[in-house]
């Protein structure tokens, strides 16, 4: 990957549209603009140009914007050409660009790639550009612009700045034996170290929900064969995703749709019928899929027929399914329509009347939304959460280290673990994984 090439890429969705825009970035831009438009509009303006090819032929007319290094989207010269979005104009004014000498095609991400290395965003805002394009729910648009407009970035810069403080104060004993300090700079800075040790531990005790947001919460559906489970799927999903059957064992993999509730994504997934007696070998591995589905499940819906009160099973344990039995499940009673339910506490629902329906979809979107709330901006990765870790585990090392070079190298060690968040710090080892799921034109 060459930074000093001028770089394009159709930002916009492929396919046949009104409008395409490609975007290109580089120290080509000028001269790009002068040999397909007759030259770069005035800064920031939308000026409508005609766009020839190397004969000097029209082959469309569009409008043109230029953005000057370095107030561009990059940091660089930028350059966008909103076209007729016709296939044989875009591949016109592609060949035209790779025709120009030192340009080439974007690579996925390149162009936030650029952003960050020029300094126009750290790594959590790059992140969060990526995050806002594959958004499919209001909220997880609504995190994801947050993080981008910097919350996230600024609370581990908050950290990182009273860090690099303290660190400071503590190398000050060890670099100054001499000077006329005060006593005890060191272990005057612990309260101050223990602080932060403990706001890092709240941002991780936050129960996974940024992480689950911007995943979706996964909500698992059992219960014994035959309650009625993959119809309930199909009714939510509102369209025939798993084979229903009076025959039990007809479900023997686990079947997922993703639906939006109030903005939040879920993840509902159809599980085989658990039963204690054994079945065939393929209903067997239905049933040890379905548990580990549970078990892993943000939520269990237990679904049980009201005409079959052997159903009943009110708790994840009850069907063998490991982990928290102490976590709290939602009850279903179907057919509900034909008799009533022999247990207090369950939802009466009719998947063939639809009645109850509403009322099953309002409580899951009132217990998906709990399980993602929250003020404080919250951790959205895996990578985030490990540096965090990193962080705290250094903290409390440097509370109790016996020699203030070993404090002092362990508030080194916290700094540059929170700096790998943001790009603070050398992060090169971990660019290719932060941009390598970008779209092309990002």
């Amino acid at each position: 990957m060459d930074a000093t090439d001028t770089i394009y890429a159709l930002a916009s969705a492929p396919g046949r549209a009104g409008v395409a825009v490609v975007r290109v970035s580089g120290p080509q831009c000028r001269a790009l603009a002068e040999a397909v438009a007759g030259g770069p509009p005035a800064p920031r303006q939308a000026v409508l140009r005609s766009l020839r090819d190397a004969g000097g032929a029209v082959f469309d007319r569009a409008l043109v914007l230029f953005f000057p290094a370095p107030a561009s989207y990059t940091g660089e010269d930028v350059l966008e050409f909103h076209i007729h979005g016709g296939r044989a104009v875009l591949a016109q004014l592609l060949d035209r660009l790779a025709d120009l000498d030192h340009t080439r095609p974007a690579e996925p991400g390149e162009f936030s790639r650029r952003a960050f290395l020029n300094g126009r965003l750290d790594l959590t805002e790059a992140e969060a550009i990526a995050d806002l394009v594959d958004a499919e729910t209001t909220a997880q648009a609504r995190q994801a612009l947050r993080q981008m407009s910097g919350a996230l970035g600024a609370l581990y810069d908050d950290w990182r700045a009273r860090l690099v403080r303290a660190l400071a104060h503590a190398e000050a004993d060890l670099d100054f034996p001499d000077e006329d300090l005060p006593d005890g700079v060191a272990e005057a800075i612990g309260p101050e170290i223990r602080a932060m040790a403990a706001e890092m531990q709240r941002h991780l005790d936050d129960g996974g929900r940024g992480e689950r947001l911007r995943h979706g919460v996964e909500v698992a559906i059992i219960g014994a064969p035959n309650v009625g489970k993959s119809s309930l799927l199909n009714a939510l999903a509102r369209r025939d995703v798993a084979i229903v059957s009076d025959t039990a064992g007809t479900t023997r993999d686990v079947l997922e749709v993703h639906l939006d509730l109030g903005g939040v994504p879920v993840i509902l997934a159809d599980t085989a019928g658990l039963r204690d007696t054994a079945g065939d070998a393929i209903e067997d591995e239905g049933m040890r899929r379905a548990r580990l589905r549970a078990e892993r499940a943000d939520l269990v819906l237990i679904m049980a027929d009201c005409t079959a009160p052997e159903s009943f099973r009110g708790d994840p344990a009850s069907f063998g399914i490991p982990g928290d039995t102490t976590r709290s499940a939602i009850t279903v009673a179907n057919k509900c329509d034909l008799a009533a339910a022999p247990a207090e506490g369950w939802l009466p629902v009719s998947v063939r009347t639809g009645e109850g329906v509403s009322d099953l979809l309002a409580r899951l979107s009132e217990r998906a939304g709990v399980m993602v709330s929250g003020e404080a901006p919250a951790i959205t990765r895996a990578r985030h959460r490990q540096a965090v870790l990193e962080a705290v585990g250094a903290l409390d090392r440097a509370l109790t280290a016996i020699l203030p070079e070993l404090m002092a190298e362990d508030l080194r060690l916290a700094v540059r673990a929170l700096g790998r968040i943001t790009g603070r710090v050398d992060v090169e080892d971990i660019l290719d994984v932060v941009f390598r799921d970008f779209c092309i034109g990002k």
